[in-house]
């Protein structure tokens, strides 16, 4: 059993085919380049170190992070690091969000959370993965880590 089959084995049960199917959206959207990765147990799409040796944080042993996916307690999670910092793309996300779910938008700075498995817009989610290549998701998290050395 992998580490994916684990995870998914031991989050409630509401959450397996919900999580699965925003895996492989995710899995089948996101742009070339990005390599999946398990870090901070959870799955994460990231920049690899064969592509930017500084890695995230300068951490030489860790890829910048993309997207990761997450089973909470009462919502699963999907921390886009891509909206942070990228006025264009969130804006279009909470637009497109507006007309496709009934609900409000539940959102941190990176982070979507779904608190009801039959309202998640999985064609949505998908658009939005695919929104941003990793030349561009690196160029956005470069800028941000020369202000952070500031």
């Amino acid at each position: 059993m992998d580490q994916f089959d684990i995870y998914l084995k031991e989050m409630d049960p509401k959450w397996q085919d919900s999580f699965r199917r925003l895996f492989e959206i995710i899995t089948d959207s996101i742009p070339e380049g990005f390599e999946l990765v398990w870090q901070y147990n959870l799955p994460t799409f990231v920049v690899p170190l064969s592509v930017y040796p500084e890695g995230y944080l300068d951490r030489r042993d860790e890829g910048v992070p993309f997207i990761s996916l997450a089973a909470q307690k009462k919502h699963l999670a999907l921390y886009h690091m891509g909206l942070m910092g990228n006025k264009g793309v969130l804006d279009w996300f909470q637009s497109e969000y507006r007309k496709s779910v009934p609900t409000k938008l539940n959102m941190g700075k990176s982070c979507i959370r779904f608190t009801n498995p039959k309202t998640i817009p999985y064609e949505l989610i998908g658009e939005l993965v695919s929104k941003m290549s990793m030349e561009e998701w690196l160029s956005q998290y470069i800028q941000f880590a020369e202000q952070r050395k500031k």
